[in-house]
């Protein structure tokens, strides 16, 4: 019975950590042995988010291909729409089998080729124990001006949510 408590309680608090929609979630900051920046490998906070429309996406990276194209549609999205919001693509390091230099050495080019997005490096998987996110997953945050998340998706993105996300973020951009 002890057991069976336990493991309730477990499951319960889980849960609770999760993100949902409304919420804003609490601050991180990677740093030094936790994780960085792609292009400079100094500190990210996600303070910096607030003010600004911002889409994450946080990706295991043998997860990578599940929204690989969702990529490439945000950023023709944005550029052919002309709109102002942050792109960050966090890569939970911990999640993988694979060595971190070669995955820091694929990023340092993602970030010369896509130099407007923010890359960074989760090294211990900060994000899914501090806002509940899902581990080995591609998980799509979108956060308002507030930093409050109004969308939120892990795994992959059929056609309709890629269409809702891009709506969310128009929406979003009319408002500010």
């Amino acid at each position: 019975m002890k057991n069976k408590l336990f493991l309730l309680s477990i499951l319960c608090a889980i849960n609770l950590s999760a993100l949902s929609l409304g919420d804003t979630p609490k601050e991180v900051v990677l740093s030094g042995e936790n994780g960085s920046l792609v292009h400079d490998a100094k500190p990210w906070n996600t303070a910096t988010l607030k003010g600004n429309v911002s889409v994450i996406l946080y990706m295991d990276p043998d997860k990578k291909s599940d929204n690989e194209g969702y990529m490439q549609s945000l950023i023709k999205f944005k550029k052919e729409n002309n709109l102002d919001f942050t792109i960050v693509a966090i890569v939970n390091l911990a999640a993988t089998w694979k060595p971190d230099f070669v995955i820091e050495k694929l990023l340092a080019s993602k970030q010369k080729e896509f130099p407007n997005i923010v890359y960074v490096k989760d090294k211990k998987s900060f994000f899914v124990k501090e806002w509940g996110l899902e581990d080995d997953a591609s998980n799509l945050l979108i956060l308002n001006n507030n930093g409050e998340v109004v969308f939120y998706k892990s795994g992959k993105l059929d056609t309709i949510e890629r269409q809702k996300s891009f709506q969310v973020i128009k929406e979003l951009l009319k408002k500010s």
